[in-house]
């Protein structure tokens, strides 16, 4: 048997204390671990993906963990991954919603390619309620939000929100 590979996609917009959780242990289970970073439209992103995979690299690579890779792809995911001899996809869960989300997704890409395993990690109980499109929001709306991200990332979002403009009244 070769060297196992697994992916975790996201869009990581801005990468949080959860999703280093499941990087951290994704990468106990695989050889190694190729972080992709995605793009969705729909989710209003507040950085370029360019952005987004330096941000990630940076924060990977202050954990010290040595058999993480972080690449862009914008692609279907099970092509993505079949590209780079993945056996596994990993994906994080908070909440009964994202088990619902997560499931049929799986089931998708299992009639895309069943050759490629999901597997589900539940987040660390204390990262449970953190979520990007939240912490943007948060901080959008002029929230403290040094809880849910590193401090690196809580100063890339409050630069950023900085240059967007607060939203609301105090």
């Amino acid at each position: 048997m070769g060297e196992r590979i697994g992916v975790y996609p996201g869009t990581f917009d801005p990468i949080t204390l959860g999703h280093l959780d499941i990087i951290r242990r994704g990468a106990k289970l695989v050889d190694k671990l190729i972080i992709g970073v995605t793009t969705n439209p729909s989710k209003n992103p507040m950085f370029t993906p360019e952005e987004r995979m330096a941000m990630v690299q940076r924060e990977v690579a202050a954990q010290g963990i040595g058999n993480v890779t972080v690449m862009g792809f914008n692609a279907l995911l099970m092509k993505f991954a079949e590209k780079q001899g993945a056996s596994v996809i990993v994906r994080g869960l908070r909440a009964v919603a994202d088990f619902e989300y997560e499931y049929q997704m799986a089931g998708m890409n299992q009639q895309l390619n069943d050759r490629i395993e999901t597997v589900f990690l539940m987040a660390d109980v204390s990262l449970q309620p953190i979520a990007s499109k939240l912490v943007k929001e948060i901080a959008l709306f002029g929230g403290d939000i040094h809880r849910f991200v590193t401090p690196t990332v809580c100063e890339d979002v409050i630069e950023r929100v900085r240059g967007l403009g607060q939203l609301g009244d105090y």
